[in-house]
C-alpha cells in the first residue's frame, strides 16, 4: 500500500506543480526541484510536509533533521530554518506536498474525539517541529485529497472532509502530542507560540525575557525550559534569527544599504550585525546581497520551501 501510494502521489504531484507552488485546493501547496538547492533560510511553521521523491535537510538552532520520501515533517510554531532539498535532479526531481494546519480545524477534531480515544498529554512543551515516516492511512488520505485535483468539482465539498482524516491520522500519529497540543488554547505549546509570534512581531525591539514570559502566563524558569524544547532556541537567539532573517530580505531589495538595514532591524553596531551576518549566511552583508539578486530574478522566488 505504501509503495503504491508514494508512485501515484508522485504521479500528482508532476502533473499539478506549478512556479507558484498553489493549488486549487485552500492551504495545500506543492513543491518540486528540478536540482539539488543550496541552504536557504526560509521559515516552517503550522505545516504538514510530506515528502515524495528527494531529500530535505534542514537546521534549526543547533538541531539538523532530514526527511526523505515517505516521511513527513510537522510543525506548531512559525520557526526559522535554513533548509533545501539535498537530493533532486531533472530525471527524478525533489517532490513534496504541503498542508497549512490550523488551530481550530485541530481543536474541533479534538472535542469530537472520545474519551479513551487519545492519550494523556504531558505538562512540558514539545518540540516545535519533528519527522516521522508516514503511515499507510496517512499516505493514502494525502493521496486522496490531491486527486482531487483531477476532479475540481469536487473539491469544495470533499476536500474538508478528507483534510479532516488527515489532521486525525496526525493527532494518533508519532508526533500527536505537538498537533495535539498545538490545537489546545491553553497548552504549553501555545503558550510558547504566542510568545514566538510576539517576537516576531517585535524582532527590532529590546525586550526582557520576564516581560515576555509574563505574556506567554509562565514563570521565567518555566518559559525558558519550554522555548528552548520548543525552537532549540533561547528567546534571544530566537529574535538573533529573525532580525538576520529579515536584514536578508531587506538587502535583496537594497543591496546598497546595509547600515540602514541593520538598524532598522534593531542592531545597534554596524561591527557586530556584518559579523553575526557573516557567521549565519557565510558572506558579509554587502556581498551576499549582490549574489541574491541574480538568484532572485532567476528563479522568480526566494527561499520558498517545503
Amino acid at each position: 500500500m505504501g509503495i503504491m501510494a508514494l508512485d501515484e502521489l508522485r504521479d500528482l504531484l508532476i502533473r499539478h506543480a506549478r512556479p507558484d507552488l498553489a493549488t486549487p485546493i485552500e492551504d495545500v501547496l506543492i513543491f518540486k526541484a528540478e536540482r539539488p538547492q543550496p541552504p536557504a533560510p526560509t521559515t516552517y511553521g503550522k505545516v504538514l510536509a510530506l515528502v515524495a521523491q528527494g531529500t530535505k535537510r534542514f537546521a534549526l538552532g543547533d538541531r539538523l533533521y532530514e526527511y526523505h520520501e515517505g516521511q513527513y515533517l510537522v510543525a506548531s510554531i512559525d520557526l526559522p530554518v535554513t533548509a533545501h532539498f539535498a537530493r533532486a535532479d531533472a530525471g527524478r526531481p525533489g517532490l513534496g506536498v504541503g498542508l497549512t494546519l490550523h488551530p481550530a480545524a485541530i481543536a474541533e477534531v479534538l472535542l469530537q474525539a472520545g474519551p479513551d480515544d487519545l492519550s494523556e498529554l504531558g505538562d512540558d512543551a514539545p518540540a516545535g517541529l519533528a519527522v516521522s515516516t508516514a503511515s499507510a492511512e496517512l499516505l493514502d488520505a494525502v493521496v486522496r485529497l490531491l486527486r482531487l485535483l483531477d476532479r475540481p468539482g469536487d473539491i469544495t465539498v470533499l476536500a474538508p472532509l478528507v483534510k479532516r482524516e488527515i489532521l486525525w491520522r496526525l493527532i494518533t500519529g508519532e508526533q500527536g502530542a505537538i498537533v495535539r497540543q498545538f490545537g489546545l488554547p491553553d497548552s504549553s505549546l501555545s503558550h510558547v507560540a504566542r510568545a514566538v509570534q510576539w517576537i516576531r512581531d517585535h524582532y527590532a525591539q529590546p525586550f526582557g525575557v520576564e516581560d515576555v514570559a509574563r505574556l506567554a502566563g509562565m514563570s521565567v524558569s518555566a518559559f525558558h525550559r519550554n522555548f528552548h524544547a520548543a525552537t532549540a532556541m533561547s528567546p534571544i537567539q530566537f529574535q538573533k534569527q529573525i532580525r538576520l532573517q529579515q536584514a536578508r530580505l531587506q538587502l535583496a531589495a537594497a543591496p546598497g544599504d546595509v547600515a540602514a538595514v541593520s538598524r532598522r532591524v534593531g542592531y545597534t553596531s554596524p561591527s557586530q550585525f556584518s559579523r553575526e551576518y557573516r557567521r549565519q549566511f557565510g558572506a558579509p552583508p554587502s556581498q551576499d546581497a549582490r549574489r541574491l539578486t541574480p538568484a532572485r530574478d532567476r528563479d522568480g522566488s526566494a527561499g520558498i520551501s517545503a
